[in-house]
C-alpha cells in the first residue's frame, strides 16, 4: 500500500511539470507560427508572373514571393515588379542592370552586356535559338538597327565558336544608354522576346523608368517549385553591390519551428501515459 501512494506522487510530480512545459511549448509555438504568417504577409506579395520573358528564372505561370520594397532600394540585379503606364497597364517583372548614372551598352567583347566598362557574366539569361531568331522586334515590336541581318547579323555578339556552338549574347539588339538619375533600366531574362527598355529607346527617358514605380522585389519561387532567388554576383564589384536577401528564411523558420512546438507539446501528454503504462509494475501485498 505505502510502496503504491510512492509510485503515485513520483507520476504526479512529474506529470505536473511535463504538463507546464508542455501548455509553454504549445503557447510559443502557435506564436511562432501566426506570428511568421503574419509577418509574412504584411512583408511579401505574391504574384503571378504571365510571360515568359524572365525565362529561365522564372517561367510563365509560376507563383513568386516579392518582397514590398521602396524604389530607393533596388539595387542592380533585383528582379522587381513595377508599374508604368507606357509599358502597360499591368505590374511588370524584369531585372534590373542600370540605375541612375550608370552607362549600360550592348554588346561587349563576346557579346556581353557592359555597365560603366564592366562586362557582366549573366548566367541567368535564356540561351538563344540557333538560326532564324532575330530580336525582341520579332516578336511584335520594331527593333533597332543590327537586330537581324546588317552589322548585328555578322558582328562577334551571336557567331558561332570554333565548336560550332552558339554563345550566350546579352542582346541582339546593340544600344547604350546612360541612365538618368532615379530612373532604372530594365531587361528580360529571355532577351530575344522580352519587351523591356530596349522596346522604348527612342522614348524620352530612353526605356528607363522611374525608381518610384517599383513596388516590390522578387525573393523566392514559391510554386510549383520552392527556392529562392539568389543576387548575381556580377553587380557586386559595382558601387552599392547587391540587395540583401530579404527576411523570407527567417520567416519560415518560425512557421516550422512553431508547428513543430506544437506538435511536441499536444503529444507530451498521450506520450508520456503510454509510457507509464509499459513501466508501471504491479506491487506485491506483504
Amino acid at each position: 500500500m505505502g510502496g503504491t501512494q510512492v509510485i503515485r506522487g513520483q507520476k504526479d510530480g512529474r506529470g505536473g511539470l511535463g504538463n507546464v512545459l508542455s501548455g509553454i511549448a504549445v503557447a510559443i509555438g502557435f506564436v511562432l507560427f501566426l506570428g511568421g504568417f503574419i509577418w509574412g504577409a504584411v512583408v511579401y506579395q505574391p504574384y503571378t508572373v504571365p510571360t515568359d520573358s524572365m525565362m529561365p528564372t522564372v517561367n510563365p505561370g509560376d507563383r513568386v514571393l516579392a518582397q514590398r520594397i521602396d524604389g530607393a532600394e533596388v539595387r542592380r540585379g533585383d528582379v522587381v515588379i513595377f508599374n508604368d503606364s507606357v509599358w502597360s497597364d499591368s505590374p511588370m517583372l524584369k531585372r534590373v542592370v542600370g540605375i541612375g548614372g550608370d552607362t549600360v551598352k550592348c554588346c561587349g567583347q563576346g557579346g556581353r552586356l557592359t555597365v560603366n566598362g564592366k562586362e557582366l557574366d549573366e548566367p541567368y539569361i535564356d540561351q538563344p535559338k540557333p538560326e532564324g531568331v532575330g530580336a525582341f522586334g520579332e516578336s511584335g515590336t520594331p527593333s533597332t538597327g543590327g537586330a537581324s541581318g546588317g552589322a548585328g547579323a555578322s558582328s562577334a555578339p551571336g557567331a558561332p565558336d570554333t565548336a560550332g556552338a552558339l554563345p550566350v549574347v546579352a542582346s541582339n539588339t546593340p544600344f547604350e544608354v546612360t541612365v538618368p538619375e532615379g530612373k532604372l533600366f530594365l531587361l528580360g531574362d529571355r532577351r530575344s522576346v522580352s519587351i523591356d527598355s530596349r522596346a522604348h529607346l527612342q522614348e524620352a527617358g530612353q526605356g528607363t523608368v522611374p525608381r518610384s514605380e517599383v513596388s516590390a522585389r522578387v525573393d523566392a519561387l514559391a510554386w510549383p517549385t520552392l527556392r529562392m532567388v539568389e543576387r548575381p554576383k556580377t553587380y557586386e564589384p559595382l558601387p552599392g553591390g547587391t540587395s540583401k536577401a530579404g527576411p523570407l528564411r527567417f520567416q519560415a523558420a518560425a512557421v516550422l519551428g512553431g508547428a513543430l512546438l506544437v506538435v511536441i507539446g499536444a503529444a507530451y501528454g498521450p506520450l508520456v501515459r503510454v509510457l507509464g503504462r509499459g513501466r508501471r509494475e504491479p506491487v506485491g501485498v506483504g
